[in-house]
């Protein structure tokens, strides 16, 4: 029995070893790219629909707070493991008076589509630096994405956000 447990010991040590240099190699990868201050507000949004792989939906700013919004398209990644998602949304939130990243607190995105059905809320959670979701745009057309949250000082807020899907 002790050298089962040994075994089982040491396989679960060497398993986790590639998903530890994973983590590490991503931390190293993200030194010098402050994700929280990132500046959009010179930015050409309507003639700028993406960014590399990214889709810049935009700045909003209420009360305080600017919320900075992306789409990433995923579909065909998701496609190939039999997933239906076709985007990755992403929100971030700075405080504009200390230009610190805001990664604290709730916010849930609606979507309404371009045969004018707004989806039930779908939670956004926080990943490293942003709040985040995936779901399903498959329609052409423009969407809107309305962003309800409760960040760190307790403050209702709501965004607002548009993208044509061409």
């Amino acid at each position: 029995m002790k050298n089962q447990f040994t075994f089982l010991a040491a396989l679960i040590f060497v398993v986790s070893l590639p998903l530890t240099a994973l983590a590490a190699s991503h931390e190293r990868n993200k030194q010098g790219m402050d994700h929280g201050k990132m500046d959009h507000a010179g930015h050409d949004h309507a003639g700028m629909d993406a960014y590399g792989d990214m889709i810049i939906l935009g700045d909003d700013t209420k009360a305080g707070v600017r919320g900075m919004a992306h789409l990433k398209d995923v579909g065909a990644a998701m496609s190939k493991m039999g997933m239906e998602t076709t985007h990755h949304i992403m929100l971030m939130f700075v405080d504009n008076k200390s230009g610190e990243p805001i990664t604290k607190g709730a916010a849930a995105v609606k979507i309404t589509g371009p045969d004018g059905k707004t989806s039930a809320p779908i939670r956004l959670m926080g990943m490293q630096g942003h709040f985040g979701a995936d779901t399903v745009l498959k329609q052409k057309g423009e969407y809107t994405l309305v962003v309800g949250t409760k960040l760190a000082d307790d403050q209702k807020r709501t965004f607002e956000f548009k993208h044509t899907l061409k």
